[in-house]
């Protein structure tokens, strides 16, 4: 927007010029800018292979169906792919092409399209133990998740432990959870037990609840009737940062 030139100034017919030229460039610039953007996507569009863009073209329909991509055993299921080090070949390629990229994330289930929404953040509560009881403590820290977590009854935990390690969280995992009183039989929960917070799987027996460990390195908790108790969410998603 053009401003009011200060009392008292009186630009000669020179520098009137120049007022109004340098918005015109700044759109100029920005024409040109956009156009060889264009240009450029549609130049490394042509030196995708058929195979790399039918690839590409799987994890673009995935996310229109789902509203989030894919993991890469559903790329390999998908595409009929043999290994998920080949998987990983064409996502390497595709990023070196600018058409894809990794998430800092769970590299594995965060990939992305540029200009494209990726997602948005969650805020960390704290740590749960996958191992030996841990109290969770708040902070303000934001993680980013995709978009599909979005809620406002969700939150993310960061796992310490190694108890979940055969259901594939592992140490220094962070964990989506939705927040709810109750669970279904089987469900991995973060269960609070006399103030503390624990990641298990949640089992409820006739003698009361049982929260199992997915490690045979650790014994099963069981909860008495004494005890505080209470469940603060079911997980729904595993996120993983790779340095």
């Amino acid at each position: 927007m053009l401003t009011k030139p200060c009392e008292g100034f009186e630009p000669s017919q020179g520098s009137r010029f120049k007022f109004f030229l340098l918005p015109f460039a700044w759109i100029l610039r920005i024409l040109l800018t956009s156009n060889l953007r264009v240009l450029k996507g549609k130049a490394m569009n042509k030196q995708l292979s058929p195979k790399k863009q039918r690839f590409l073209d799987f994890i673009r329909n995935f996310c229109s169906d789902h509203g989030r991509a894919p993991t890469f055993h559903e790329i390999m299921e998908g595409l009929q792919i043999k290994s998920l080090g080949t998987v990983n070949w064409y996502v390497r390629e595709l990023e070196k092409l600018g058409v894809l990229e990794r998430g800092k994330y769970n590299a594995k289930r965060a990939l992305s399209l540029p200009n494209q929404p990726t997602g948005n953040e969650l805020p960390l509560l704290g740590f749960v133990a996958a191992g030996y009881p841990l109290e969770a403590v708040e902070n303000r820290e934001m993680i980013e998740v995709p978009p599909s977590y979005i809620h406002s009854d969700n939150y993310v935990l960061k796992v310490k432990g190694d108890s979940m390690i055969d259901d594939h969280i592992e140490d220094g995992d962070y964990v989506i959870i939705r927040r709810k009183p109750e669970a279904s039989q089987g469900q991995t929960v973060v269960a609070f037990v006399n103030g503390e917070a624990t990641l298990k799987r949640y089992y409820r027996k006739s003698n009361g609840v049982e929260l199992h460990p997915r490690n045979p390195d650790y014994d099963v908790i069981r909860v008495s009737p004494d005890d505080e108790f209470r469940i603060g969410g079911v997980v729904l998603a595993i996120l993983r940062q790779y340095e």
